[in-house]
């Protein structure tokens, strides 16, 4: 059947190697999957598990250091042999616990399997769909499962979820606090995951569900097409992602240090994805 394939951007060709390792600055153990930007530009990296990382950069530039439950550190290209990052420190007022009874649910969200899919390229992008909150959630407020649709290169590329809260329809502050990495199976795939024990509640300003790409060697296979009859290749990193097509402007990416929301697309060339936003395939279940 044939497929529509998205790229966010092509790979550029470039001339220096910048490399490191990336650390906590307490125990001085590597960090494994921190996202790494260059900062306001579409390039950036993942660190390996044993911390360790490389990019390709022309001159002298700004990086961003993100990982979950650490706090975000800028550093310039020059001096990251080795990037120590410091825990958060989270304050938490007082809490009444909540344990889900699970005697109710209901699955929210659209996402259905279809042959267009979109591609990394080489960047760790955070590719997300937001949940608003309604009142019919009143009673189902605890989220259960994640529920999303992949098509991936290599067998058992792994990737990242990620909730973040959203604050004045920007996401903000991670609802996680450790790193949830899931592998999935090569080809087309529905993937769900349970993540009923970290007792998320829905807030009221919603959340938004993302997968983060990682840039790391296991994910890693030769994307190639053909362009004019000539053949090009590229490396690339799996999973691709399942795409649908929505009328609501429900899709967030995360490039350059920063969030940016998707607006509706017109190829006018009348494509099914025509005055639609693409979203990533995903649903999510709510209990009680």
């Amino acid at each position: 059947m044939k497929q529509s394939i998205f790229l966010f951007l092509i790979s550029l060709s470039l001339s220096a190697q910048v490399k490191g390792v990336v650390k906590d600055s307490i125990s001085g153990e590597p960090i494994p999957f921190v996202n790494i930007w260059v900062e306001n530009e579409n390039i950036g990296t993942t660190s390996e598990k044993n911390g360790s990382f490389k990019l390709d950069i022309k001159e002298e530039k700004v990086l961003i250091f993100s990982a979950l439950g650490y706090e975000t550190r800028m550093i310039k290209s020059t001096k990251v042999e080795s990037v120590y990052l410091t825990q958060k420190v989270i304050q938490l007022e007082e809490i009444v616990l909540e344990i889900p009874k699970q005697t109710k649910e209901i699955e929210i969200g659209d996402a259905k399997k279809i042959h267009h899919k979109l591609l990394s390229g080489d960047k760790p992008w955070i590719y997300g769909k937001l949940f608003s909150y309604k009142e019919e959630y009143n009673k189902t407020l605890f989220l259960k499962n994640i529920i999303f649709y992949s098509d991936s290169e290599v067998k058992n590329a792994k990737l990242k979820i990620r909730i973040f809260e959203v604050k004045d329809s920007v996401p903000t502050d991670d609802l996680l606090y450790e790193d949830v990495i899931v592998s999935v199976k090569k080809g087309m795939k529905k993937n769900k995951l349970d993540v009923s024990k970290y007792n998320i509640k829905i807030p009221k300003s919603g959340f938004l569900i993302g997968l983060e790409w990682l840039i790391i060697d296991e994910n890693k296979y030769d994307f190639t097409y053909t362009e004019k009859k000539i053949k090009k290749s590229f490396i690339y990193y799996a999973p691709s992602l399942i795409v649908n097509y929505s009328e609501e402007e429900s899709a967030y990416h995360y490039s350059g240090g920063k969030w940016i929301k998707s607006k509706k697309y017109d190829s006018k060339q009348n494509k099914p994805w025509d005055k639609k936003v693409i979203v990533p395939a995903i649903n999510i279940t709510l209990t009680n």
